[in-house]
């Protein structure tokens, strides 16, 4: 297809997203994907500081990533409320936490205490990605989905790159992001006047009268072996990219003596590519269909993961971006697919039941790499666990294609 065609279409594609009444909780979805970025991509960029700051090693790092999953499974009772009580209610709250969660964490004397501080935002954050997803899946036109979940997938990237320029201006001063991710209070307060709760969500509970628990819903069939499937990938595929995301500026400040405006230029430069491919994956799993798709992004992901950790600059510049552009272009597409896979009773907890998978598999990882470490190196430990995401991707391929069909109420 030309260039100017495909233009065309997208233009078109990204016009009919926005009929209908859908720009309003697109926009308000997206302020709060920016927020959980901006505030978990903090971490990530000024580990070295922090590791610096309370002279902490490699080991005790990874003992840190793996408490972070608490915060996650801490989550789950708190996304399931979405469900019972509603999307807007539940976004609003969560946005209020970790926005309260990070003036905890610039005031953390130790790194005890900013392991905890992180956990409950961790949780936080864990419920506003769901609802958010959630949200906007239940908002848009069947064959809008994965554009939808693209568009709140650039927002969340806008908020990642916000924190990667503005990290450093302030370096070695962490804190001060933190500081700065508190005004998400004033996202909160935004939600709160002007988002208006999912109409999907509003007419199955009608529908069905007297709430049942949503995690008794996700056992009966067909829900059961999907959610099965779903968090096996997860928690493969977290096995890699949970320690990986979290210790990717350690491994260029340590053992490529990158500094920290170097790293940011990585993350700046994996950023900006990956803004159209979020767009691209998202059109194009409305278009061709999430299985096989998603699958295919997902093994390549894997793969491009690994080559950043194996011991050159070069690699890891090209590992970043390439890995950054095919885990972009898989987000909507998964997002997508996953919010189709299950019924609107149950679609937020089945987000939260994933994400808790994920952060299992992810404790699991930091552990492994934790123990590696010491024999192998970081880049060797961290590529060692990329077998965990291939298989993953292959486990996709047990799903049924859903691109395009009504959500089950």
């Amino acid at each position: 297809m030309a260039a100017p065609e495909a233009g065309r279409h997208f233009l078109s594609d990204a016009t009919a997203l926005l009929r209908g009444g859908a720009l309003r909780p697109l926009a308000l979805a997206g302020l709060a994907s920016l927020l959980v970025s901006f505030d978990s991509a903090v971490l990530i960029l000024a580990l070295p500081a922090i590791a610096a700051d309370f002279r902490t090693p490699v080991a005790d790092l990874s003992r840190l990533g793996s408490a972070l999953s608490l915060g996650t499974i801490a989550a789950l009772p708190i996304a399931m409320q979405a469900d019972r009580v509603g999307r807007r209610r539940l976004l609003i709250l969560a946005v209020a936490g970790f926005s309260l969660a990070n003036l905890l964490s610039a005031a953390a004397p130790t790194v005890a205490w900013l392991a905890a501080s992180r956990v409950v935002a961790v949780c936080f954050e864990t419920v506003a990605g769901g609802v958010a997803t959630a949200l906007v899946i239940e908002e848009v036109a069947p064959d809008q989905r994965g554009l939808a979940v693209a568009a709140i997938t650039v927002a969340a990237g806008a908020g990642a790159g916000l924190t990667t320029v503005l990290y450093p201006l302030v370096a070695p001063h962490w804190r001060v992001l933190y500081l700065a991710g508190a005004g998400g209070l004033a996202g909160a307060a935004v939600l709160a006047v002007l988002l208006r709760e999912s109409r999907a969500w509003t007419a199955s509970t009608a529908a069905a009268g007297v709430p049942r628990l949503p995690l008794r819903v996700l056992l009966e069939p067909p829900w059961r072996a999907r959610l099965a499937v779903v968090a096996a990938w997860s928690a493969l595929g977290a096995l890699l990219y949970s320690p990986a995301s979290l210790l990717a500026a350690l491994y260029g400040s340590r053992v490529l003596a990158l500094g920290p405006t170097q790293i940011s230029a990585v993350m700046v430069a994996s950023g900006a590519a990956s803004v159209p491919a979020f767009l691209v994956g998202g059109r194009l799993s409305d278009r061709w269909g999430r299985r096989r798709l998603g699958a295919g992004l997902g093994l390549l992901t894997a793969l491009a993961t690994a080559a950043t950790f194996t011991g050159a600059q070069a690699a890891y510049w090209a590992g970043n971006v390439v890995w950054s552009v095919l885990a972009s272009a898989g987000v909507p597409v998964l997002g997508a697919w996953y919010g189709e896979l299950f019924p609107t009773r149950a679609r937020a907890t089945s987000e939260s039941v994933g994400s808790v998978a994920g952060a299992v598999g992810g404790a699991a990882g930091f552990q492994l790499v934790g123990l590696l470490q010491p024999r192998l190196g970081l880049g060797p430990s961290l590529a060692a666990t990329a077998a965990g995401a291939v298989a993953a991707a292959l486990l996709l391929l047990l799903l049924p294609e859903t691109r395009g069909e009504a959500l089950a109420p």
